[in-house]
């Protein structure tokens, strides 16, 4: 039975891709902002990797999982990119060549609904800007929580999993792999020290 979540945010993630082609252009390298598991687990080969920030957006736990990290009957919950503030992240570049057929590969795994809506989002790094796709969530989506307490938090990192594990894992890994970066996230850093206080983690 298809639940009425589902229904609401299925996008055909189709158009949205021969949009982002179109935007990119071809005659340049085509550059991707991770803020979170496209840094631990990126599966793709970039050429090229830097430290990135991006203004007016940040990486807030804050999306529905109901199939990667959790279930229709126990939804877990993935990051995201929302409005507001800023984001420090990992801008990775992908030669020319190869980045049409890389940006299909990782359409498969991110936009498979059309959860997310692409955007070229200005990236500052040490090296100078560079104009970096990356994968936003509107406010308006099913998909956003928005805010959730500590006691609907930790009630998901409690019970939820989902085909590629837990809730739990997915904020530990990040948080490993942001801390191996140099990154520190504030939110990020609370929400497992509220896991470790009460034994989660």
């Amino acid at each position: 039975m298809t639940s009425p979540f589902s229904a609401l945010h299925l996008r055909d993630p189709q158009p949205m891709l021969a949009q982002a082609l179109q935007d990119w252009g071809g005659e340049h390298d085509l550059w991707v902002f991770g803020y979170a598991s496209l840094i631990w687990r990126p599966e793709f080969d970039a050429d090229e990797q830097r430290a990135a920030v991006v203004h007016g957006w940040h990486r807030a736990l804050e999306m529905r999982s109901r199939v990667n990290r959790g279930t229709p009957e126990c939804p877990g919950l993935v990051f995201a990119l929302v409005p507001g503030g800023s984001c420090r992240g990992m801008a990775y570049r992908i030669e020319r060549a190869r980045a049409a057929t890389e940006l299909e590969r990782l359409w498969v795994r991110e936009m498979p609904t059309g959860v997310y809506d692409p955007k070229w989002l200005a990236c500052r790094t040490a090296q100078g800007p560079v104009r970096a796709l990356a994968f936003t969530l509107s406010r308006r989506s099913p998909a956003h929580t928005g805010p959730l307490s500590d006691a609907e938090m930790l009630e998901v990192l409690r019970c939820a999993t989902g085909r590629f594990g837990s809730t739990l894992d997915y904020l530990l890994e990040t948080y490993r792999s942001l801390k191996h970066c140099g990154i520190h996230d504030r939110d990020i850093e609370r929400l497992v020290a509220l896991a470790r206080h009460h034994r989660l983690a």
